[in-house]
């Protein structure tokens, strides 16, 4: 077997082609856009090359076939403020052959050693953690737009070369036909009739002033989370140009209070119901065909990939009064009967608490692993939220 860095255009679209092989006969499998995994690797658009540096390979077997991929990066924003220097790894596949995924795996190993790293999350990202993050451990059924899909027997090449479970993340099913619980609206109702707080959905000709809101929450809200730094607006920008096309403004909302910015929720249309037809291609016909069925509205379930309450206004029924603006925007689309909640780590109680008040349905578990170079099979385990963060912001921020 032959590793080879991915350098020329050709390798970069072999890359691509891996995947597409080996799943050829998975009906459950969606291909990514091309684009969008290509995006991820261009210093162009990827704002996280600012701070950082990423690398691709392709595995080839003696008869020079493709049989597996992955990718290395480090984000230097966040890879010191770990207990030790941690990098990343990830858009691994590979075929199910243990000794070229440890191949794969120690590509990933070296190269972040000779770059003064000591550890590796993976499967992650080159970017934020809401897509393409963790590795696929139960509830193998076709995946939402951004969520990774894998093959069952990649657990057992991460676990048997080192990796340990850093966090696991759940992702629930909230199911439209049935009813929210009553005691659920009851909050939603209490919270909507009090002073001070309103709330409104997302417009493009003003998206400025919600990205500048959106920043405002997201870095309150995840102040707590382990490893934070504040979100990047370019980011947010170019997520918001990425999502545009298959956007629903009501399907974005904020909560304000006394005209401050207290929480959002960001919602799209799972567009893997339309991009599951093109293989990854996105040429201009696919274009055209893609802008036919967004103006079909042929979705039947939406994706909830983000939500955050600034600390001081959480377990305030905030949460329910976004739910019920929602609920009747869905309410308004029949053809939608399914809202995906993805998802939520281990270390994250309250989020857990809210999809448990939803009465959510489990739907699938991914594990963020991570494998300590001088001590494979140690665990590490991701930091928990405090509960009480409202006593935190009272007392100052812990970081």
């Amino acid at each position: 077997m032959k590793i080879k860095e991915v350098k020329s255009r050709a390798d970069a679209k072999e890359f691509l082609e891996v995947a597409k092989s080996l799943y050829r006969n998975d009906k459950n499998w969606i291909c990514p856009p091309d684009f969008m995994i290509e995006g991820v690797f261009d210093p162009k658009t990827n704002v996280f090359f600012r701070h950082g540096e990423a690398i691709r390979w392709i595995l080839y077997n003696d008869n020079k076939e493709a049989i597996g991929r992955v990718a290395a990066f480090i984000n230097r924003n966040k890879a010191f403020n770990f207990e030790q220097p941690t990098g990343g790894m990830g858009f691994f596949e590979c075929i199910d052959d243990r000794q070229a995924a440890f191949i794969l795996f120690d590509a990933c190993r070296d190269w972040l050693k000779a770059r003064g790293m000591e550890a590796m999350d993976g499967p992650i990202n080159f970017g934020e953690n809401d897509n393409f993050w963790g590795l696929l451990v139960e509830g193998f059924i076709p995946p939402s737009f951004g969520m990774n899909y894998n093959f069952p027997y990649y657990k057992d090449f991460f676990e048997a070369y080192g990796f340990t479970t850093y966090f696991e993340q759940v992702t629930s099913h909230l199911d439209l036909r049935k009813p929210f619980p009553e005691r659920f609206w009851k909050i939603a109702d209490w919270v909507r009739k009090r002073p001070g707080y309103r709330f409104e959905h997302f417009r493009w000709k003003d998206r400025e002033k919600f990205i500048r809101d959106l920043k405002d929450i997201y870095d309150d809200a995840w102040q707590f989370h382990e490893n934070f730094t504040p979100i990047e607006t370019d980011d947010l920008r170019k997520s918001l140009r990425e999502m545009k096309p298959i956007m629903v403004e009501e399907f974005i909302w904020f909560a304000y209070h006394e005209n401050e910015p207290i929480a959002f929720l960001v919602m799209t249309p799972d567009a893997y119901e339309i991009f599951k037809h093109f293989n990854g291609r996105f040429n201009l016909i696919d274009k055209l065909r893609f802008w036919f069925l967004v103006k079909r509205d042929i979705f039947t379930r939406s994706r909830i990939g983000v939500m955050g309450v600034r600390p001081k206004f959480q377990k305030s029924g905030i949460e329910s009064a976004i739910f019920w603006h929602m609920d009747k925007v869905m309410k308004k689309r029949p053809n939608y009967n399914k809202i995906e909640l993805s998802w939520v780590g281990d270390f994250n109680p309250k989020m857990q608490q809210l999809h448990h008040a939803v009465e959510s349905e489990f739907a699938k578990r991914h594990i963020t692993y991570r494998y300590l170079f001088n001590k494979p099979g140690f665990q590490q385990r991701a930091t928990a939220i405090p509960k009480d963060t409202k006593h935190l912001v009272k007392n100052g921020p812990t970081h």
